[in-house]
């Protein structure tokens, strides 16, 4: 199979895995306030996971290469504050404009650090399919799995805000496709601008938006709905699932 059309395939699957989020939306014996509480807090521990067992290390690791010792540790530091700064910007522009309305400001703040998040692993995963095919394969299928909670954070509360599931469905889908954004633009340009620098602070940066949404937003949202069983396991769910994605995969 050709290497080009490879890459740009399994970085479509794994972008698109994220509309699988969406099938909470159809379950209906059960409440809608244990639904919304466990898929927040669900996708919260992933979100957190995703931030410190990798996002983070990551940067560490890209930032090492460049800086050593406390100045990679302030630079690290710097990055993931401008994110969670950036996080809050937008919390609040969303909260003038849909104030009445937390679950749907909820699902675009979620769309928006998805897509954030998911260009640059686009572009990761189209690059390593191009030098490694089976490096990419097993990257793809890391993403594809947790892609999904992360699904669930938008498409849940857009469904149960809006009550239209065309709504989660599009929402959900720009998500998926803006990591085939990343394999389009790392193809034809991108990846030989990217350098270990710029992939560290989007990486740092995202980690910082992920952490404050889930901190600050998600859970406090989902605990908001009286189910704290629900809410508890489903965070401590999220956090297992994602720990054995990273560590198995």
């Amino acid at each position: 199979m050709n290497t080009i059309f490879f890459s740009f395939m399994i970085t479509t699957l794994a972008g698109f895995s994220t509309l699988l989020g969406i099938l909470p939306c159809f379950i209906k014996n059960k409440s809608k306030e244990t639904i919304i509480s466990f898929s927040l807090a669900f996708s919260a521990g992933v979100m957190l996971i995703i931030s410190f067992v990798s996002l983070i290390p990551e940067a560490i690791s890209l930032l090492s290469k460049l800086f050593k010792g406390f100045p990679m540790i302030i630079l690290l530091a710097i990055f993931v504050v401008c994110g969670i700064i950036f996080s809050m910007l937008i919390d609040q522009k969303l909260d003038k404009a849909i104030s009445n309305n937390q679950l749907y400001k909820l699902g675009l703040i979620s769309v928006f650090v998805l897509i954030l998040h998911n260009i640059p692993e686009g572009i990761t995963t189209f690059v390593s399919s191009s030098i490694d095919k089976k490096l990419g394969l097993v990257l793809a299928i890391s993403i594809a799995l947790h892609n999904i909670p992360e699904g669930i954070s938008i498409a849940v509360p857009i469904y149960y805000s809006t009550l239209k599931l065309s709504w989660a469905f599009c929402y959900t889908l720009i998500s998926g496709f803006s990591e085939l954004l990343g394999a389009i633009l790392a193809y034809l340009f991108l990846a030989k601008y990217i350098n270990d620098f710029i992939l560290a602070i989007i990486l740092s940066v995202t980690a910082g938006i992920m952490i404050h949404i889930s901190i600050y937003e998600l859970i406090p949202e989902a605990f908001s709905y009286k189910k704290s069983k629900a809410t508890i396991l489903a965070l401590l769910l999220g956090i297992l699932i994602m720990l054995m994605c990273v560590f198995l995969l």
